[in-house]
């Protein structure tokens, strides 16, 4: 005759799907997340220093989905797509609801172009223009509010760590 297997006693059991909750509650967290790496930059344009809090864009993934799906950003945040080095980029608003401005900076921090109040959910493509390392993507309207604009200063933060 087999053994007959043991079942947990009733705080067992308690316990064990305690303990699976926060495993899924974490899984889901980064994988709805996916950009838990965040930081502060500040833009120098001729108005002042502009701070802003980022989420680092780094994976060919995190890069690919962006901003989609967001239905509202603070005005004084923004996702940084960070290349690792300079390259010919195009970005486009598929599937992002928000309206957003895109800052193009080269790897010393100069702004290079700014496209301002790209359209949302358009398949239209936005190229950089020139080789650049950088795209922040902020609210629509943020770049005018500020007063950005080719060759202002971005001061980026080294990326974070993998």
């Amino acid at each position: 005759m087999a053994p007959q297997p043991t079942r947990p006693s009733p705080r067992g059991r308690i316990a064990i799907g305690l303990l699976g909750l926060v495993v899924a509650a974490v899984a889901v967290f980064y994988a709805l997340d996916g950009f838990a790496r965040s930081d502060r930059l500040s833009i120098r344009t001729k108005t002042g220093s502009h701070d802003f809090s980022i989420e680092w864009a780094m994976t060919q993934d995190e890069r690919a989905k962006g901003l989609m799906f967001r239905q509202e950003m603070a005005s004084d945040h923004g996702m940084l797509f960070d290349f690792g080095r300079e390259q010919p980029v195009t970005f486009w608003m598929k599937n992002t609801p928000l309206s957003l401005d895109m800052v193009f900076i080269h790897a010393d921090g100069t702004v290079y172009r700014v496209a301002r109040d790209v359209e949302p959910m358009s398949e239209k493509l936005t190229p950089a223009g020139a080789p650049v390392r950088y795209v922040l993507e902020v609210v629509a309207g943020t770049a005018a509010r500020i007063g950005l604009q080719s060759g202002d200063h971005v001061s980026i933060p080294s990326p974070p760590k993998r």
